[in-house]
């Protein structure tokens, strides 16, 4: 097996759970807040694309993002700022931002998913050694090391996502 196919193998095997997680909660379940001190199942959906299309498009590629270039920021009612994922955002600030509709997040996410299909699709071994800097780092990154970032960031929110559902919805959930 290539390694481009590992890194394909693990984001398709998380997405997938995210869509199992997410398919027939509503609006105000992927909204909803257990304590002001935990992401909500929309904002952990928001941040984990917002990653995925940062690195794939930006930092991976050097394109615009969807974010910008097919009005996801409009949509989500954000600035068009291709550093707005929510890295670093505060209690207060997940809390007070305004959940965009499930249309809408899912949209971005399915757009972000089709692209970095794309992108991932095209890779050759020579593609992941190749070395880049990518600010804020100073030091050079291989696309493997920055695609085992991306894969550890979308596997952790992923593995939230699917917690939250569980804490909401109960067992069983994931049992087809």
């Amino acid at each position: 097996m290539a390694a481009s196919d590992v890194i394909k193998t693990s984001l398709e095997r998380n997405w997938g759970m995210v869509d199992r997680a997410v398919d027939g909660l509503d609006d105000a379940m992927l909204g909803r807040l257990i304590d002001g001190q935990v992401n909500s199942i929309s904002w952990l959906l928001w941040h984990m694309t917002r990653v995925v299309d940062v690195f794939i498009q930006t930092r991976l590629q050097g394109k615009p993002q969807l974010w910008s270039q097919d009005g996801w920021c409009e949509k989500c009612g954000l600035s068009e700022d291709p550093e707005t994922t929510g890295q670093g955002w505060s209690a207060e600030q997940v809390a007070a931002w305004k959940v965009p509709s499930r249309v809408v997040l899912l949209g971005y996410f399915e757009a972000t998913k089709a692209e970095a299909r794309k992108y991932l699709d095209g890779l050759s071994d020579a593609d992941l050694n190749a070395t880049r800097i990518v600010p804020p780092a100073t030091e050079p990154r291989s696309v493997s090391e920055m695609l085992g970032i991306l894969v550890f960031d979308n596997v952790t929110h992923g593995g939230q996502i699917a917690f939250l559902r569980g804490y909401f919805e109960g067992r069983g959930w994931f049992v087809p």
